[in-house]
């Protein structure tokens, strides 16, 4: 007898089950699922949409579940996965029948478990359906109301809210739950912004021009990831403001410069694209399969100006020689709070501890590379956080510490207008929700001449 192929909400809870189980990177652990299981190409939508959507309002779902489930002894992880995306499904998909939606989990609760456990899922989603949903009018705290609404960490919320407020705290977290568009840079070596834009349009693909950046495009349906234009190295898949890195830098045409932090090598990439091939890109990272990932993104784009190499930054110094270095870009590693739209995993896996001990690391690569620019060079501090102590909190120790360097406010003019005003001190802290872009921190720095 042919084995019957798993149900695409099978697959969600097997995908969602192992992101619990071994913290895999849900953007990753997908791609894969959908290859081993051979997920059908109308269903992919259908997939994303309830793996996405189940992870990032995973605290509300579980939020309308609880009272449902108090009677309930401890119940396995994969039905509480099985009932959550069956929650989704009924509150935030409205184009799925109720009926499709329960029978569904009761075939996936049989064939997982048994009639028992069946027979349980089905009574809890048949008492949702009659008695409803709670309010969240009933959580007194602020705080804690807006972390279940939004289903953020509630130390995470309090947080922010302490750093930006509540009203721009709550604008963040309710964007936080928006689906990321996908953009990419243009590689002005081998075309311009508009005759790829022209191109991609005849062949039928859906594209509009940059809210922010004046190299970007943005996909508005299909994935520019497999176009021809990106195997031929016409375009690289980046976010709006991870572009703005390379333009506060500012390399000049025959520079060397060092990306200290570079994989997987999209910020290298444009800078030397920025080069227009010229001089020397030098793109460190710790780890030699990252290195790969490197190369493969220059050898696509046909960029012969990148040298990559595995090395751990902090020993910079033993490889190259003091002030030989005209800019220094330190994109660092960081918690990636600005990217929960992207990975949403991240808001339930990282805490305050991580963020400290980042914060320690990134003054530490800065400490690394500072001998290593020359005088009146420039250095970029950057990171995909909004994080006050990765971010400002870091370059001001660092300031503090090496009286050598200035905050270089004359930057602001390799930047789009749009961010001019928000752009203070040599500074600029985006958060998503003002352009829909990733929360991103970008801090221009020059050595004293």
């Amino acid at each position: 007898m042919k084995k019957q192929p798993n149900s695409v909400r099978d697959v969600a809870v097997e995908t969602l089950l192992q992101v619990e189980k071994n913290q895999a990177y849900s953007n990753l652990l997908l791609n894969s699922m959908i290859k081993k299981h051979k997920v059908n190409e109308k269903d992919i939508a259908l997939l994303t949409e309830i793996v996405y959507g189940t992870l990032q309002r995973r605290e509300t779902l579980d939020y309308f579940l609880a009272g449902f489930l108090k009677k309930a002894k401890k119940i396995e992880a994969w039905v509480q996965i099985l009932l959550r995306i069956s929650i989704y499904q009924m509150v935030y998909l409205d184009r799925i029948p109720e009926r499709a939606i329960f029978f569904e989990a009761v075939e996936i609760a049989k064939k997982r478990g048994h009639k028992g456990i069946a027979a349980f899922v089905n009574g809890v989603l048949r008492s949702v359906q009659r008695e409803g949903l709670p309010t969240f009018d009933d959580i007194s705290d602020s705080v804690e109301r807006l972390a279940i609404k939004t289903s953020h960490p509630s130390w995470l919320v309090d947080k922010w809210v302490k750093q930006f407020g509540y009203e721009e705290t709550e604008k963040m977290c309710e964007v936080n739950l928006m689906p990321p568009s996908q953009t990419a840079r243009v590689n002005q070596t081998k075309t311009t912004v508009d005759e790829l834009f022209h191109d991609l349009t005849n062949k039928g693909i859906m594209v509009e021009h940059g809210d922010l950046s004046e190299d970007a495009i943005k996909g508005m349906k299909g994935n520019l990831a497999l176009t021809e234009a990106f195997s031929k190295g016409l375009l690289t898949i980046q976010d709006e403001s991870s572009m703005l890195v390379a333009r506060a830098l500012n390399p000049q045409e025959g520079e060397r410069v060092l990306d200290a932090c570079a994989a997987p090598g999209g910020k290298s990439t444009h800078i030397a694209e920025r080069m227009k091939g010229t001089g020397t890109v030098h793109s460190l990272d710790l780890h030699e399969h990252k290195v790969k990932l490197i190369k493969q993104q220059a050898d696509r784009l046909q960029l012969e100006n990148i040298i990559p190499e595995a090395l751990d930054t902090r020993l910079a110094g033993n490889r190259f020689e003091k002030e030989s270095f005209d800019r220094i870009l330190v994109d660092a590693p960081c918690s990636g709070f600005g990217v929960i739209r992207r990975k949403p995993d991240i808001k339930y896996t990282k805490n305050q501890e991580d963020v400290l001990k980042l914060a320690d690391l990134q003054h530490n690569i800065l400490q690394a590379v500072a001998p290593l620019l020359k005088r009146d060079g420039v250095l970029v501090y950057s990171t995909c956080t909004i994080d006050k102590e990765e971010n400002s909190d870091v370059v001001q120790t660092f300031l503090e510490s090496h009286p050598e360097f200035v905050r270089d406010q004359a930057s602001v003019k390799y930047l789009p207008e749009k961010l001019q005003p928000i752009f203070q001190n040599g500074e600029v802290q985006l958060l998503p929700h003002y352009f829909g872009t990733d929360g991103f921190y970008i801090a221009c720095l020059r050595k004293k001449g």
